[in-house]
Parts: C-alpha cells; sequence; structure tokens
C-alpha cells in the first residue's frame, strides 16, 4: 500500500545551507497492519508523512501510495489517504455533522452514499450524541471523534496519523488507538509516528526508528529485541538514535 524507495528531501537554510532532512529512506507498509515511524524531534517522520500526504514533493528517489506515485498523481493519492494529526483544527462554528460532511463531499461523495456513509461513521465513532454540537462546545475527546471521522469518511485503504495522542489525556488517548486497532482490523494500511513507548508496543506491527534522516534499524519489535540484544524498547530506541 506504500512504497518508500530511496526518499530524500532537502531544504534551504539561510545559515547552514542546503540542510537533507531525509537522507535514503525506504519501507513497506502493508494491508493491515500499522506501520510505527519512531524518531526524536527533527528525525525526518513529519517530512515524510508530508510528503506521502503530497504537502511536500520529493527531492530525490519514490514513493508510492495505493499505488499512485506522489510527485506524479498527488491527486490520485489525496483520493486513497487519510490524514490525522495531534494539530488537526476543528472549526468552532460547525457542527459535528457539518464539519464531517463538509469533508465527506470534497472527497466526492453525495447523494445516498454520501448520507449512508455518515451514519456508518457517526455509529462506529459513537458520536451521535453530539452530532448536531458546535466545535466550540465540544470536549476534547469529542473534537478528536471529529477529527477521526473526517479522516476516514471516504473510506480510504491508507491511513497516516502523525502523533495523533499529543496532548490527550489517559481515556481519550486510548480510545484513539482503540480505533486505530479497529481501523487496521478493517485492512487499512497504516503510517503511525509517535513519541511514546506503551502506544509503539501495544499498536505497532512492524516500526522504523529513524535518527538524522536515515532509517537506523526495521522490523518487528520481536525482531528489533533480538537483533540488537535488548528487551525494553526505551532503551532500544536511545541505543539506535542515541
Amino acid at each position: 500500500m506504500i512504497h518508500v524507495e530511496q526518499l530524500t528531501k532537502s531544504f534551504r537554510d539561510l545559515r547552514r545551507g542546503q540542510v537533507l532532512a531525509v537522507d535514503g529512506v525506504s519501507f513497506d507498509a502493508r494491508p493491515g497492519e500499522v506501520f510505527g515511524l519512531l524518531g526524536p524531534n527533527g528525525a525526518g517522520k513529519t517530512t515524510i508523512m508530508r510528503i506521502l500526504c503530497t504537502v511536500l514533493r520529493p527531492t530525490g528517489g519514490t514513493a508510492t501510495v495505493a499505488g499512485h506515485d506522489v510527485a506524479t498523481a498527488p491527486e490520485r493519492v489525496r483520493q486513497h489517504i487519510g490524514f490525522l494529526s495531534a494539530n488537526t483544527a476543528i472549526y468552532d462554528r460547525m457542527t459535528a455533522w457539518e464539519l464531517v460532511e463538509y469533508f465527506a463531499r470534497l472527497y466526492g461523495l453525495e447523494g445516498d452514499r454520501l448520507k449512508q456513509r455518515m451514519e456508518e461513521v457517526f455509529a462506529a465513532l459513537q458520536m451521535n450524541a453530539f452530532r448536531d454540537l458546535l466545535g466550540a462546545k465540544m470536549s476534547t475527546g469529542m473534537r478528536q471523534k471529529v477529527s477521526i471521522a473526517r479522516t476516514i469518511v471516504h473510506d480510504p485503504p491508507v491511513l497516516i496519523f502523525d502523533e495523533p495522542t499529543a496532548g490527550l489525556d489517559v481515556l481519550v488517548g486510548r480510545a484513539v488507538l482503540d480505533n486505530i486497532k479497529k481501523l487496521r482490523d478493517q485492512g487499512k494500511c497504516i503510517l503511525f509516528s509517535t513519541h511514546i513507548m506503551r502506544e509503539v508496543e501495544k499498536l505497532c506491527d512492524r516500526v522504523a526508528i529513524i535518527s538524522r534522516g536515515q532509517i537506523q534499524a526495521c522490523g518487528t519489535l520481536a525482531e528489533l529485541r533480538e537483533r540488537f540484544g535488548e528487551n525494553d524498547v526505551e532503551e532500544l530506541f536511545f541505543r539506535l538514535v542515541g
């Protein structure tokens, strides 16, 4: 579903000149799995995700999502992905239903198909109790459910979550993770970035650990523990990025 090969991205910095943010990164993420991208701030994770979402163009290498190239067919890529981050905004003057419907229409849903999909999503995320509530009056948990709903309303095969639980309390964070598990069980390909090692252990099928724009290790947690002789995931992480 996601194929990344020798991906690079450089930026021009006024003080440092040309900066290589992503340096020859390669990985594959499959349907029905959560693939974790782990790394410290500035490692290149968000840059990779923005390239996959077609917000940024790669400097070199290739990346395809659901068979579509991010550089040559960005509009096709956008039809096949859903993106959610901790900074996803909710419009204060729109109700939950209005906001999700707005994004559904942007993705081309209309008529009976639109109504059916809206009902499915609101039922699955248990949002009917606040479907007519304005964004300004929503709790943090409600706002996050709306963010998830607008991410999945067009039923994309690929989902990209960039630190979706950052700043959330324990209960809301757990609900977000539970919904991501359900999406994986539906066969979605999920790219997941987090700094929380417990989330990695609980959710990720495979992980890539990134530092200074390069992948330092990639595999299941069991494979990485055996390869590096380290059972503690946090210690393994610090060892690889240090």
